[in-house]
Order: structure tokens, then sequence, then C-alpha cells
């Protein structure tokens, strides 16, 4: 064999016929799935600030993925070069929110069955994702804590202050207290009887609290 006879058949005679129509059919329903992800992540999303672009990445990431692995099925030496390929790509965006990589691998996964050809199983599966994220979304929303911060100039303020808070809300948890000089800070993790806060005006009124802060709190961050 000559060094000429390796390189006999050109690039375009070693890849494999494609249908058109279910290329079509594929991205589509990858369109449509990664549209769903779209939606349910920007319902479900409890977050500081929505990002468009991680949002608007996620319906990408599906579509990039069924073209991927289409071409990968299509051709057993494209699979090889394929996988060498994907194996420098690395995610340089930060993930703010831990669910967010949630979404991201349910793109890909969809992406990766459509492209299989088993559009039921992404259907089926993407509706059954949806709708736990939904409901375990909506009903983490009814139980969102807040903290409340406190600054007292003396022991009997925070002691008043404390009999206040505590017949208002459903739950009063001491966090951290600091004491100094100036007078003492208590911070609190409270939960709410309801969606009422009037209780704040009156914990402002108590002779001896300079300040009463209420924010919301999920356990990472305050907003």
């Amino acid at each position: 064999m000559t060094f000429n006879d390796i390189f006999k058949s050109s690039f375009l005679e070693s890849v494999t016929e494609f249908s058109a129509v279910d290329t079509l059919i594929g991205m589509v329903f990858a369109l449509i799935m990664g549209l769903f992800i779209f939606t349910v992540y920007k319902k479900t999303f409890n977050g500081v600030m929505y990002s468009s672009g991680f949002a608007l990445a996620l319906v990408g990431l599906a579509l990039v993925t069924t073209l991927v692995i289409m071409a990968v099925t299509s051709n057993v030496v494209l699979s090889l070069g394929m996988v060498g390929a994907l194996s420098i790509v690395r995610f340089r965006a930060a993930i703010k929110e831990p669910v967010e990589i949630v979404y991201l691998f349910w793109s890909i996964a969809v992406g990766i069955v459509i492209g299989a050809g088993m559009i039921p199983l992404a259907v089926i599966g993407s509706a059954i994702i949806g709708a736990i994220l939904v409901l375990f979304a909506n009903r983490k929303v009814h139980e969102n804590p807040y903290l409340l911060i406190l600054n007292c100039s003396d022991e009997k303020a925070e002691k008043e202050a404390l009999e206040v808070a505590e017949k208002a809300v459903a739950r009063f948890a001491v966090k951290s207290k600091t004491v100094n000089v100036s007078g003492i800070e208590l911070t609190a993790e409270v939960r709410m009887k309801d969606a009422e806060t009037t209780f704040v005006n009156r914990l402002s009124s108590v002779n001896g609290v300079n300040q009463a802060t209420l924010v919301s709190y999920n356990g990472d961050y305050m907003s």
C-alpha cells in the first residue's frame, strides 16, 4: 500500500447519507423543548437578577446538542473526532444558583435524546421534570424566610423588641448578636404568619430601638 492509497477516499465519500426531513423534525422538536425549558426556568426563577442570556442559552444548547448527536450517529469516524473536539470545551460563565446546573443538564439531555431519535422520551421526560420543578418552586415561595435586624441602645429595649417580634411572627430564631459601645445589634430568622409586615413599624416605635430592618432571605443571598 502506497502513501496515495491511504488518502484515496475523500472526506465526502466517508460521510453517510442523512435525511433532511428527519433533521428538520429533530430540530423543530429541539426548539420546542428548548422553549419549554426556557418557560419553566423563567417561571421558577427566584434569584436576585434574571439573566435573559442564560435563559436563551438553554434553547441554544438543546438545538446545538441535537445537531451534534445527529452528526455523531451518522458516522463513526466523525463521532471520534467530535469527542476530541468537545473535550476542550469549558464553561467559563459563573453559575449563580445551584438549580441552574439542573437546567443546563436538562437542556443538554433533551438535545442528546432528540438527536438519538427518541423524541417521545424527551417530551414525556421534560413534562415530568417541568411539573416537578414548578411544583416545588411555587411551594418554596410560600415558605420564604426573612431576616430581622434590630439595633437597640440597651438591654431593656432589646427585651421589649423581642417580645413584640415573637408575638407577631410564626417562628423566631436568633442567628447573631453583636454588643458594642454604640448598642446592641441583633439578627434573627423569622417566618411570617401571613404577608403582613406592619410589626416592623411597631418595633421601630419601641423606646431604645434605633433601627428595625426586615429583608428576604433564602439561605444564599439577601434581597
